[in-house]
């Protein structure tokens, strides 16, 4: 086990969850809520146990799924986590109110010390937006306006405000402020929309492609938009863009038996399930059922795809795999996998491609600044 490996911000490698409740198809049990829950923050424990840097989980008010409240339960991996980053994948910015997120994940940053970020998602379910008293419709609309007001609520100490979809703001502030006056970083994800890479790029804020239901071209149409868009407004080469990738693997030694044990999870997934085949779905999509070195091999590939990038999360715990074969993948992604990509994606890295961004790189970031603001007032 890896349990004190350095952590190195050069690329991050971690875990993301969907938090979804399955039933086993080979045994037609499916755990309890509670279990699920505990799985989880056992999960993320794991994470660090095996040397990897991130834990992001969903957010979702609908069955199957159980995350519900994850700065309830990443605030608890706080407590019982010394190094990697909490984060989400994704906060829906378009059902909550951008107050109450500037708040919880502030308050998260001071809980965990700075160990955390977060990524803002839409949500792609029709009818949780009517349960926050929101429509599907204006969903661009809303993720827009909710966060222009979630970065002047961070930025700024006293905020007035009026907008579209709620109610205006006199003299506001929200408490606490961010840690060290520095707001958590935001990666905005997002399995299909431009508007949303425009988004990221404007804010020079870091984009996140879901990078599991698509074949790559479309991710590539995406993400190169959103390195174009990045340069345009200012806040380097496209080259310089921060981007993350999700993806999705199974492994065994033996790559027939990875294939023999994945397929009844596979065909049975609330998401793809009764849909392509393994094999169709394992070509088209990043899915790579197989041996360690099968994942190595292709994502390894992935920045000829993509560029250069910052973070790589792997979907390990969906469709009724049990809590012991999740373990067993996370000690397969520690011991065999990840150290052979770090290596591989540090390989030729371009000097100028920044590193994955922390709490700590980011205040070192707003104190270098500082000097060259007031430098410009001077002249």
């Amino acid at each position: 086990m890896q349990t004190h490996r350095k952590f190195e911000d050069t690329m991050q490698f971690g875990i993301f969850t969907v938090g979804d409740v399955t039933i086993d198809p080979t045994d037609g049990i499916a755990p309890t809520e509670n279990e699920r829950i505990k799985a989880i923050l056992t999960i993320a424990q794991k994470v660090e146990e095996v040397g990897l840097d991130v834990f992001a989980m969903g957010e979702h008010h609908n069955p199957p799924f159980i995350p519900s409240s994850p700065t309830t339960m990443l605030g608890y991996l706080a407590a019982k986590t010394d190094r990697i980053i909490l984060s989400t994948s994704t906060t829906l910015v378009t059902t909550n109110d951008p107050v109450k997120i500037a708040e919880d994940y502030a308050m998260l940053q001071h809980v965990s010390d700075g160990r955390m970020d977060l990524m803002m998602g839409r949500g792609n379910t029709g009818p949780v937006y009517p349960w926050f008293g929101k429509d599907i419709r204006d969903g661009i609309p809303l993720a827009i306006e909710n966060y222009a007001l979630l970065q002047r609520l961070w930025h700024e100490d006293v905020v007035d405000w009026e907008g579209k979809f709620r109610t205006p703001l006199q003299g506001f502030t929200s408490t606490p402020r961010p840690l060290d006056g520095v707001p958590p970083f935001v990666w905005h994800g997002s399995i299909r929309s431009p508007e949303i890479a425009e988004q990221a790029a404007f804010y020079g804020d870091g984009f996140f492609a879901n990078n599991i239901f698509w074949p790559k071209e479309h991710y590539m149409q995406l993400i190169g938009y959103y390195r174009q868009r990045f340069e345009h407004y200012g806040h380097g080469s496209a080259d310089q863009a921060i981007v993350g990738l999700g993806g999705q693997a199974f492994m065994r030694t033996n790559s027939q038996d990875a294939i023999n044990e994945f397929r009844p999870y596979f065909d049975n997934a609330p998401v793809y399930g009764h849909g392509p085949s393994l094999e169709d779905f394992t070509e088209q999509t990043p899915l790579t059922v197989g041996s360690p070195q099968q994942v190595i091999d292709r994502y390894a590939s992935m920045r000829d795809h993509f560029g250069d990038y910052q973070r790589q999360l792997f979907l390990v715990d969906h469709a009724g795999l049990p809590l012991k074969v999740v373990l067993e993948q996370l000690d397969i992604l520690g011991e065999e996998v990840v150290p052979v990509l770090r290596k591989e994606l540090a390989k030729n890295r371009p000097a100028q491609v920044p590193d994955a961004p922390t709490h700590q790189s980011l205040l070192e970031a707003a104190r270098a600044a500082k000097p060259a603001e007031a430098a410009k007032v001077a002249n």
